[in-house]
Parts: C-alpha cells; structure tokens; sequence
C-alpha cells in the first residue's frame, strides 16, 4: 500500500468538483468510476487551494489512472500545470474505525 500527497495552489472546491465529474465520480455518494487500485480518497480545502490523500494498492495503479484519465480530466476542467506538491509516503498502518 502506498501514500500519495498532491497540493494544488489556487484550486477551488468548484475545479475539485469539475475534475470529478469529467471522471465520473460522485463524492457525495460515492458512486462512479473509482479506478482499480485506489483504497482512500480524501480531498479538502488548504489555504489558497487543495489538498488530496489517497492510499492506492501500488504506485503502478495510480500512474496508470493518471496517463489514462486524471490528466486528461485535468486538462478538460482547466486545471493547468502539475500539482504544487506530489509525494509518495511509505504508509506504515492504515485504520478505518467505525467504517
């Protein structure tokens, strides 16, 4: 199981919204495409942007989400250039309690 920290500067709860209807995700439900591989999605408002945490099953998941859809949503919702901050994080434990 692997971390993954992006900070985006100056990205809104709107373009955050948009990118996931271009995925076809819904985070009110939770329903849509998730794609294989994620475990955790967490997104949430930073001073002047966004951050988002997730826990996929292998780095190799997520790249390939990224190539094949999450940067062309990007794109489509006019998110432009990379992330301010992407990091991976070596996750030593990982509890859901009350889940």
């Amino acid at each position: 199981m692997e971390g993954l920290i992006l900070e985006f500067d100056s990205l809104t709860r709107d373009d955050y919204e948009r990118v996931n209807g271009q995925l076809g995700i819904d985070m009110d439900s939770g329903e849509g495409d998730w794609p294989p591989g994620l475990l955790t999605h967490v997104g949430g408002a930073k001073d002047n942007g966004w951050v988002v945490f997730e826990l996929w099953a292998s780095r190799a998941d997520q790249e390939r989400f990224l190539s094949d859809r999450l940067g062309p949503a990007l794109a489509q919702a006019g998110v432009d250039g990379p992330p301010a901050r992407m990091e991976w994080i070596e996750v030593a434990a990982s509890h859901s309690p009350g889940a």
